[in-house]
């Protein structure tokens, strides 16, 4: 192990990809992918990495992608069980279990027991030979009963991006995200529904363009957008033309239910926050009721009276396993936003922008559905 800005972290690395992975909370960056003679770093890192005041514990390693079980801040309390914000799985300690390195595959598997809900987890990560990609896949077993959950990915806007992502079901503003009277500033229409998110209800009356970013800079704003639950496939995108690449999150919507979209431009002016954390988009593919947390992704709410999902069950007898992938791919610099993400195969995909210019991912689009 290595500390890396700041934290002690696991490293894995093959032609394609490396990356550094916290053992506090398992949060993954830096992360580099190699796309020809291209290297990119798509993660942000919590600027205050090397400060030494006291932090909520989600908050010292903050950077990158982490499992959060369960998502949100977790209060109010939800039965007898005090989780942390995001869970322990975001805030406890990794410990290595298994690695493996070969010609055709690199691997590191940790694993960690949570208390709250008494259960155990494990997270394996694999990279692949000539795929700039990461698989993840997240393995609970030895607990029963509702958890809401998902990955956290926060990603670093050093040129303009393009957002998107697959089709639409819902798409709906937090109704609280911050408070003015603690420093903290949204821009917003709380609980305003949309079905674009080019066009979304600001206070003003106005409506704010959301897949393009940075913007409204000085403000905090979060969103969520629901998947078509029964869609084989459901994709977030993130088109740098400037940069040449385009970052993208690949998942099954019928396990991870939604994605939020968490606008993170200096809108916070209380510690450790300061007004410094800006340029930064949390793309966060999540089963869950915003990140009100699980209390309130149990209960009825304005989600689930829907039909979307905001908790899943875990079963005693049985594991429960969630996988995810993230990818970048080369794009030339006219690309547009990303319309659509079509298979070509099982270990191909077309990635189609909104002029129907095209560009080829290769990577195994089906680990989101195998165990």
């Amino acid at each position: 192990m290595d500390t890396i800005f700041g934290q002690p972290s696991f490293s894995l690395l093959n032609d394609s990809v490396s990356i550094s992975l916290t053992k506090l909370g398992g949060h993954l960056a830096p992360v580099q992918f190699t796309l020809g003679k291209k290297k990119v770093q798509p993660f942000s890192i919590a600027p205050w990495w090397a400060e030494k005041n006291p932090l909520p514990p989600v908050l010292k390693p903050l950077r990158g992608d982490f499992f959060c079980m369960p998502f949100g801040d977790n209060q109010p309390q939800y039965l007898d069980e005090k989780h942390p914000a995001h869970g322990e799985t975001a805030t406890g300690q990794w410990i290595l279990v298994d690695e493996m390195n070969s010609p055709a595959r690199s691997l590191l598997h940790l694993g960690m027991k949570v208390s709250a809900r008494p259960a155990r987890v494990d997270k394996i990560i694999e990279l692949r030979k000539g795929q700039p990609a990461i698989y993840q896949r997240h393995v609970i077993t030895g607990a029963k009963g509702p958890i809401c959950l998902g990955h956290h990915a926060t990603l670093r806007f050093n040129s303009d991006g393009l957002v998107s992502t697959s089709a639409m079901k819902h798409g709906e503003v937090a109704r609280s995200c911050e408070n003015p009277a603690q420093g903290g500033y949204s821009c917003l229409k709380p609980g305003a529904t949309f079905s674009s998110l080019s066009r979304v209800p600001r206070l003003d009356g106005t409506t704010a363009d959301l897949s393009c970013y940075p913007a409204r800079e000085g403000y905090e704003d979060i969103v969520i957008v629901c998947n078509r639950p029964n869609d084989k496939l459901a994709w977030s995108a993130v088109v740098f033309p400037s940069e040449g690449y385009a970052w993208i999150s690949l998942k099954d919507p019928s396990v991870l239910a939604s994605t939020l979209l968490w606008h993170s431009n200096g809108g916070r002016h209380y510690a450790p926050w300061n007004g410094r954390h800006r340029a930064v988009l949390g793309v966060e593919e999540i089963t869950a009721n915003f990140h009100y947390g699980l209390a309130e992704s149990v209960k009825k709410n304005a989600l689930n009276r829907r039909g979307i999902k905001t908790a899943i069950s875990l079963k005693q007898t049985e594991p429960t396993i969630i996988s995810y992938i993230m990818a970048a791919v080369e794009v030339p610099p006219t690309f547009a936003h990303v319309r659509v993400i079509e298979p070509v195969s099982t270990h191909e995909l077309r990635v189609v922008d909104r002029q129907g210019k095209s560009v080829r991912l290769h990577l195994d689009w089906s680990f989101i559905h195998n165990a």
